[in-house]
């Protein structure tokens, strides 16, 4: 698995959702995102998935998502408020491909007679392998557009079962949403085929599909997990990998602490510089307005700056 989760941690959580349930605890959860009644109400696993849901389900769709404003999903798992709301709503969406180490203990927890619809949202995309002899994959397939679409489609599907009456709406908002997922894509091919160089130094190993798609390679300092602790081997590597393509910017995220990123930086006298695996907002930037759409494009110009 891409994450190792503490098991015993979820299913004692768990376990005190459903007792308190039998107990005659009614009502939705304590948290500031509730259960709406006449609405499909879809509760998501990460930022991508809940505003791939809003896109499509519009009006019709009371989409929550479960990792707060600014906080990073790695590490995240759920409290019994989130429990209760994805146990007593219509859809569940995940990620999928190993994201979200605690979807397995949540989904076989569930009793036989539950009418939750679980929608694994990466499922038929076009993946990477992160192991030959396992299957195991990169889950951070939200970064390649085009795998964008497949995951969307993915929901549209599911809330068309969820809710055929307004199948037609469903339909309509995913073609306007997918048409700005290929003119992004198009944004992409056009602007990097023209930058000269094709390397990128990142402090998290997140963007491979984004590489795969549009011919770049990157050099991280940390894994797959972006809390991975780097050896000293691994920054003297990076080191001679910036000096070697002459790369001008190491990008970190905002979710993570830059400092490390920063301190490399300073060593090796070049510029920082964002990149948004889009793992989640922050609070400002959902008060500005952005969207998956929005930071891509954020990233695009900033990729076309470190390329030259």
């Amino acid at each position: 698995m891409f994450l190792k989760r503490k098991k015993s941690v979820f299913n004692i959580v768990l376990l005190a959702v459903f007792v308190l349930a039998m107990v005659g605890c009614g009502g939705v959860s304590s948290s500031k995102a509730k259960l709406v009644e006449g609405k499909v109400n879809v509760v998501t696993s990460f930022y991508p998935l809940y505003e791939f849901t809003r896109a499509i389900g519009g009006e019709y769709v009371n989409a929550i998502n479960l990792v707060p404003a600014g906080v990073e999903p790695h590490d995240w798992s759920p409290k019994s408020r989130d429990i209760k709301n994805m146990t007593q709503a219509q859809m569940f969406v995940y990620q999928g491909a190993g994201f979200e180490g605690w979807v397995k203990d949540f989904i076989g927890s569930l009793p036989a007679e539950s009418n939750l619809k679980v929608v694994e949202a990466s499922k038929g995309a076009d993946l990477i392998k992160t192991s030959e002899n396992k299957d195991e994959f990169d889950p951070h397939a939200w970064l390649s557009p085009l795998n964008a679409i497949k995951m969307a489609n993915n929901i549209k599907i599911a809330l068309i079962g969820a809710d055929p009456a307004h199948k037609e709406v469903f339909e309509k908002n995913y073609a306007s949403y997918e048409a700005k997922l290929l003119d992004l894509d198009a944004r992409y091919k056009k602007e990097l085929s023209q930058t000269k160089k094709k390397e990128i130094a990142v402090s998290h190993y997140a963007f491979a599909y984004l590489c795969r798609d549009y011919g770049l390679t990157q050099m991280s300092i940390m894994g797959l997990s972006p809390d991975a602790e780097p050896t000293a081997q691994d920054l003297k590597k990076m080191n001679a990998y910036m000096k070697e393509h002459d790369l001008k910017y190491i990008f970190f995220e905002e979710l993570v602490s830059d400092k490390l990123a920063k301190t490399l930086a300073k060593d090796a006298k070049v510029d920082t510089m964002v990149l948004n695996p889009l793992e989640g907002l922050t609070d400002a930037q959902m008060k500005a307005g952005e969207d998956y759409i929005s930071i891509m494009d954020k990233n695009l110009k900033n990729l076309v700056i470190a390329l030259q």
